[in-house]
């Protein structure tokens, strides 16, 4: 194929995504079908077939867009940030602002990514790309900061702030206040309580307690 070739191949897949999300906002994700995508973007339904297998696709594509974003945009959070709290809590914030646009349609959508056996679940095995690159940035947030906890926990870590980050992804779907204003309150309170609890963990008398919650967590592992 050649370089042209590729490059409207590219465009097509782009421009048939992004009509995709446009309609997800409008019309709601259960009621897009792939004809009206394909009508939409000016291309065959057989060419939007081609480019993405169902709407499920369409949307492993999202994630993988909004991941990608959202590892773009906390670059100048971990860069200029050592100390633990404003470095979590700019990536959570950041999360936030990458992932403002689908707010409206989000509630639709998570009836689908709700179900534990949808492809769209962030705990199936089609989102893993996706998971994971988010819990490598949560990775480099642990890496790069002056936090203190047992090495045990350390190594959760990531993941542990990930399952926290999916919360705050609930609550901010059924948050309806004025630019979610209260999940942002949510993450700038909550995260402290994050950081005093970690910080605790090296107190001898709790550390058995974070040994058995490790050994809790690595038991239920998959």
């Amino acid at each position: 194929m050649t370089d042209s070739a590729t490059a409207k191949g590219e465009q097509t897949r782009e421009l048939i995504l992004s009509t995709a999300l446009r309609l997800f906002r409008e019309q709601g994700y259960g009621k897009t079908t792939m004809r009206a995508i394909a009508t939409e973007a000016g291309v065959s339904v057989g060419n939007a077939y081609y480019y993405y297998g169902s709407k499920d696709h369409l949307m492993q594509a999202y994630y993988d867009l909004l991941q990608d974003q959202h590892r773009e945009a906390v670059e100048p959070v971990l860069a200029a940030e050592r100390a633990f709290v404003p470095r979590l809590t700019g990536v959570l914030l950041t999360w936030l602002e990458v992932a403002a646009p689908y707010h409206e349609f989000a509630g639709t959508f998570f009836k689908t990514a709700a179900d534990p056996k949808s492809p769209l679940s962030p705990f199936s095995d089609e989102s893993r790309p996706a998971r994971e690159a988010s819990i490598e940035i949560f990775r480099r947030l642990v890496e790069g900061s002056d936090l203190k906890v047992p090495a045990e926990l350390r190594e959760e870590l990531p993941e542990l702030l990930w399952l926290l980050q999916m919360g705050v992804v609930l609550f901010w779907v059924h948050d309806q206040s004025a630019d979610v204003r209260r999940t942002k309150t949510l993450v700038n309170r909550a995260v402290p309580l994050v950081d005093k609890l970690l910080r605790l963990t090296r107190v001898p008398g709790v550390r058995g307690v974070t040994n058995d919650l490790v050994g809790l967590i690595r038991s239920i592992k998959p």
